[in-house]
């Protein structure tokens, strides 16, 4: 029969060789797992990537690295291409040098992300013709994105045009509105 010492070699020995053995299968269940993700899986993540990478350390030039070339943005001012929004970016990245955005929410479904997003900012240079105010905003807004290829061929944007105003000074808000009928009346 064999010693304890050498049942206890050949448990230890048998454990090495059965841990070699799961290893590589580790790795090819990584691999499976890796595969199984879906489209929407992989989408949700790139737009998580993106915003990081993008928006909020202002890398204006990633910008074709996220977008395709023959992108459109959509939105009630109307349509922008690459160029447009491109532009349209930097004008962001300046006025507001401390611009962050948080995802608050990502839905997909095939090619399209949703995202309902708030952004958090101080307004310190010139916006849109407005003089820089020194202002803080949070303003909230959702988009849908349609990725194409590993990039954004298409977004519909909805924000809050109204609340960046008001709380820009530029447009009177609710409170500032009952105020001035008071002072009417």
């Amino acid at each position: 029969m064999f010693s304890i010492n050498q049942r206890i070699g050949f448990l230890i020995s048998f454990m090495c060789i059965f841990v070699l053995l799961l290893s590589p299968a580790g790795c090819i269940g990584q691999e499976k797992a890796d595969k199984s993700k879906t489209i929407e899986d992989m989408n949700k993540e790139f737009m998580q990537v993106y915003t990081e990478d993008f928006w909020n350390t202002h890398n204006l030039a990633a910008i074709n690295k996220y977008y395709s070339a023959d992108f459109i943005m959509h939105s009630v001012s109307g349509d922008r291409n690459l160029e447009q929004y491109k532009q349209l970016c930097q004008e962001y990245f300046i006025a507001f040098p401390d611009l962050h955005i948080t995802s608050d929410d990502l839905v997909a479904e095939g090619d399209k992300v949703a995202k309902r997003w708030t952004v958090t900012s101080t307004h310190k240079g010139k916006f849109m013709g407005i003089p820089a105010t020194g202002n803080h905003i949070r303003v909230t807004g959702i988009e849908i994105f349609r990725i194409k290829d590993g990039k954004i061929v298409e977004v519909w944007v909805n924000m809050d045009n109204l609340g960046i105003m008001q709380q820009l000074g530029v447009i009177p808000g609710p409170e500032e509105k009952v105020q001035e009928e008071q002072k009417d009346n």
